[in-house]
């Protein structure tokens, strides 16, 4: 491990330490929870698109804030990624996979860890799908 992986690690430990956009929108478009049961991880996610009346898809996100409890892997995935969504469609939220959270990252994280670090995301496009009437779920959940 070089001095990359140090590089990756302090930036993990301090959006751990230092959550960027932690707590409520006054007014989401939408908010969903989810956890993760192995690891005892709790999110809850609040996005506010852009008002766009003409194509739901391509709604831009505005504003992203994330709530909860858990490791410093999931917490950190969660503010990095409510940094990473602003100014992306919605869309671009629902075509992103692990690994583009592991990339954020930017550390090697072993299988049991990776569903701590994509539960944000899969939070985030969850609500995302239910507001667009494609899902049902009450809560999302990274045990599947």
């Amino acid at each position: 491990m070089g001095l990359g992986s140090d590089m990756y690690r302090q930036q993990i430990l301090d959006h751990y330490k230092n959550p960027r956009n932690y707590g409520e929108l006054e007014d989401p478009t939408f908010t969903h929870v989810g956890e993760n049961p192995m690891c005892g991880d709790e999110i809850r996610m609040d996005v506010k698109l852009a008002d766009r009346e003409d194509d739901e898809a391509e709604a831009t996100i505005e504003q992203v804030a994330f709530s909860g409890d858990g490791c410093a892997i999931s917490q950190a995935s969660a503010s990095m990624l409510s940094t990473e969504l602003r100014g992306k469609t919605v869309d671009e939220l629902l075509e992103m996979d692990r690994d583009d959270i592991v990339d954020m990252l930017g550390v090697d994280i072993s299988p049991m860890r990776v569903k701590c670090a994509v539960l944000a995301e899969k939070v985030a496009q969850d609500g995302a799908e239910i507001y667009r009437g494609e899902l049902d779920v009450d809560k999302t959940t990274t045990e599947d």
